[in-house]
C-alpha cells in the first residue's frame, strides 16, 4: 500500500508532462537574443549592422546594374556574378532587417511561421550562393583548360540553365530544413542565442528526440556542401595544372589573375562557413558561435561586392562609365 503514492505521484508527473508536451508543440514565437543584451550597446550595434547592410545591398545592387548595363561585361563569367550578387542580397536580407526591427522596437520576439520562413530562406540563399560558386568555378575551368571549346561548351541557354538547376536544388535543401525543423516540439519560452533562427540552434532548443534530425543535419550539410566544395576543389586543380605548364611568369600571373577574385570569395564564403558549424559543435560558447555567424551572414556578403570591383578592370570600368553617365 505504501507504493500507492509514490505510484500516483509519478502517473500525475507523466500527465502532467503529456499535457505540457502537447502545449509546447504549438509553440507561437521564439526569443533572439542577439548580440548584446547590454541596452547601452544597442544604439551601436543597430548604427553599424543598418550601415553594413545599406553597404551590402548597395554594392552588390552595383555589380548587377554593371553587368547588366555593360555590353562588355554580357558574358557567362559576368552572368553568375550578377546571380551571386542577388543570391548575397538575398541571404543577407533574410536575417538582418528583423534584427534591426527589432533593436528598434526593444522586442527579441519571431513568431513561430517567421522562424520557419527565415530558417528556409536561409537555406535557400546561402545553398544557391554555394552552388553558383560552384558553377563559377567550373566556368573558370573550361576558360583556362578548354579556351578554344569555351563558347561552344558555356553557351547562353546552358548558363541558364545552370542557375536554374541551382536554384531548384537550393529550395529542395530549404525544404528539408523547412520541414525537419516543423515536426520539433520546443519548450516555452525559447530563447535562440543569436539575432536569427538557426536550425542547428533550434534542434538543441527542442524537448523532442533530435537523433535523427541531427544526423539529417550534417547529412545534408554533407551533400549540399560536399558535393559544391569537391567541384571546386577539382576545378581548381586542374586549373593550377594548367597554369604551371605555362612558360613565362607573367603568363602564369595574367591567367590566374582571371580567377583571383573568385578565389577569393570561395576562401571567405567556406572560411566563415566552417567556422560556424565548427564553432556550434566543438565550443558551447555562444559568444564564439555570434562572431562566426556574423562573419557568415553579414560580412561575406558586404566584402563580395569590393573584392570584385577592386580585383576586376572590367568592373571598375563598368562602374565609372555608369558614375559618368550619372554626372
Amino acid at each position: 500500500m505504501s507504493e500507492w503514492p509514490s505510484l500516483y505521484l509519478f502517473f500525475f508527473k507523466r500527465c502532467l508532462f503529456y499535457m505540457e508536451l502537447q502545449n509546447l508543440t504549438h509553440v507561437s514565437e521564439f526569443l533572439l537574443m542577439g548580440l548584446s543584451e547590454d541596452p547601452v550597446l544597442q544604439p551601436f550595434i543597430l548604427g553599424l549592422f543598418l550601415c553594413m547592410y545599406l553597404v551590402t545591398i548597395l554594392g552588390n545592387l552595383l555589380i548587377i546594374l554593371a553587368v547588366s548595363s555593360d555590353s562588355h561585361l554580357h558574358t557567362p563569367m559576368y552572368f553568375f556574378l550578377s546571380n551571386l550578387s542577388l543570391a548575397d542580397i538575398g541571404f543577407i536580407t533574410t536575417t538582418v532587417p528583423k534584427m534591426l526591427v527589432n533593436i528598434q522596437a526593444h522586442s527579441k520576439s519571431i513568431t513561430y511561421a517567421g522562424c520557419l520562413t527565415q530558417v528556409s530562406f536561409f537555406f535557400l540563399f546561402g545553398c544557391l550562393d554555394s552552388l553558383l560558386l560552384a558553377v563559377m568555378a567550373y566556368d573558370r575551368l573550361v576558360a583556362i583548360c578548354y579556351p578554344l571549346h569555351y563558347l561552344v561548351i558555356i553557351k547562353p541557354h546552358v548558363c541558364g540553365l545552370l542557375v536554374l538547376v541551382s536554384f531548384f536544388i537550393s529550395l529542395l535543401d530549404s525544404q528539408i530544413h523547412f520541414l525537419m525543423i516543423s515536426q520539433l516540439t520546443f519548450c516555452t519560452n525559447v530563447k535562440i542565442p543569436n539575432f536569427f533562427c538557426d536550425a542547428p540552434q533550434l534542434l538543441h532548443l527542442a524537448c523532442s528526440d533530435t537523433s535523427i534530425d541531427d544526423i539529417l543535419i550534417y547529412f545534408t550539410g554533407a551533400i549540399f556542401g560536399g558535393i559544391p566544395i569537391s567541384g571546386i576543389l577539382y576545378s581548381y586543380t586542374q586549373i593550377v595544372s594548367s597554369i604551371l605548364r605555362i612558360p613565362s611568369t607573367g603568363g602564369k600571373y595574367k591567367v590566374f589573375s582571371t580567377c583571383g577574385s573568385h578565389l577569393s570569395v570561395v576562401c571567405l564564403f567556406y572560411g566563415t562557413a566552417l567556422g560556424v558549424y565548427l564553432s556550434s559543435a566543438v565550443s558551447p560558447s555562444p559568444q564564439k558561435s555570434l562572431v562566426a555567424s556574423v562573419m557568415y551572414t553579414m560580412v561575406t556578403p558586404m566584402l563580395n561586392p569590393f573584392i570584385y570591383s577592386l580585383r576586376n578592370k572590367d568592373i571598375k570600368n563598368a562602374l565609372w562609365r555608369i558614375i559618368n553617365r550619372i554626372a
